[in-house]
């Protein structure tokens, strides 16, 4: 156990961007919303799930949504309480913490904030290990825990509860409740117990953000390479170092889809890189042949800081480096390939494991 303060958070937000493979959220919107919460309630307690009894009622807390709308309708903090609190409501009983959907910029503050409003501890993890566009993506549900009851609010108050027939059928109709509050809310859903969240959720998330973020910020202080630093603490490997020349993106179904082109700088000088993204980025390809895809982590980073680029920030000029690290190990399972592999998102190719 330990206590997560205003001098923690900047660290977190800047390793859980890059462990959210350009989605999650944008960085500093999780950053500045979590520091207002602790700032406003005090410390946030952290526990890691070894601490958390068998029969605790876990409740994640997450913002859903298009990440370029985000951008400019910011979260005012108030949906994740309304969303919990509404599935309180149906569940009938009382939260007793709170923990991580996915790994991301935004949505591994998100519980931070949730767990300032409502003074409840947060745990040290999240079901995915890194972000995934679609919330029946979780490890969870390869365990067979279902996503709802499950609830979306807005920053109106607005607040919708509901049950489906499966997780697939929790994100479509998630993602049509989404779009009418503007393509962005706060949910609570994947309700677990103690025992549940020890089988089905990665552990020490939060930590290894944190530890990723310290290293990147060393790095740079230190004048040394900050790219190679995150590959470092992540076990990964550099794939590429070069350009944006070109950025496709459009938002539909309350998702950023594109694509996005670079030309190589240094020791990829005449190569091209494309990297094809749904929120997160999904493929990356070296003149056609794949060098990394879902479910591996693939992140953009800029060359100089190390800091995460969201797929919503991908701009024209840019310099960057992109890196590939090895996911949790039961997506690689043929269960975990068929919820969140390459021909889920309508790729050919066979996956091979970073």
């Amino acid at each position: 156990m330990r206590e997560i303060n205003v001098e923690n958070l900047a660290d977190m937000a800047r390793g859980a961007a890059i462990l959210g493979t350009g989605g999650g959220g944008d960085p500093y919107v999780g950053l500045l919303l979590a520091e207002q919460a602790i700032r406003r309630h005090g410390p946030v307690t952290l526990l890691s799930a070894d601490e958390v009894s068998d029969d605790a009622t876990v409740v994640p807390s997450a913002f859903m949504g298009a990440p370029t709308v985000m951008l400019e309708k910011l979260p005012t903090g108030n949906e994740m309480v309304t969303s919990l609190r509404a599935i309180e409501s149906v569940i009938g009983r009382r939260a007793t913490h709170t923990v991580s959907l996915e790994a991301g910029g935004l949505n591994s503050m998100i519980p931070i904030v949730t767990a300032a409003e409502l003074g409840i501890p947060l745990i040290d993890a999240d079901g995915m290990g890194r972000a995934y566009p679609e919330l029946q993506m979780l490890i969870p549900t390869l365990g067979g825990i279902t996503a709802s009851p499950m609830a979306l609010a807005d920053e109106r108050g607005n607040a919708v509860a509901f049950n489906t027939i499966d997780n697939a059928w929790a994100e479509r109709l998630a993602r049509s409740v989404v779009t009418d509050m503007g393509c962005s809310g706060g949910m609570s859903l994947y309700v677990l117990t103690g025992r549940q969240l020890k089988d089905l959720m990665v552990h020490d998330t939060l930590t290894l953000c944190e530890e990723i973020g310290h290293a990147v910020r060393l790095a740079r202080e230190s004048h040394e390479d900050p790219v190679l630093a995150a590959v470092s603490v992540t076990g990964g490997r550099q794939l590429f170092q070069g350009k944006i020349t070109d950025v496709e993106r459009n938002t539909v179904g309350g998702f950023a889809r594109g694509l996005a082109r670079l030309d190589g700088v240094g020791g990829d000088v005449g190569a091209t890189l494309e990297i094809d993204f749904q929120n997160e980025n999904l493929v990356a390809r070296r003149g056609g042949e794949v060098l990394a895809s879902v479910p591996d982590l693939i992140s953009v980073l800029d060359t100089e800081s190390g800091e995460a680029v969201t797929t919503e920030k991908l701009r024209y000029g840019l310099r960057v480096s992109v890196i590939a690290s090895p996911c949790d190990p039961r997506w690689r399972s043929p269960e975990g390939l068929e919820l969140a592999g390459p021909a889920y998102f309508g790729y050919a190719h066979e996956y091979q494991p970073v």
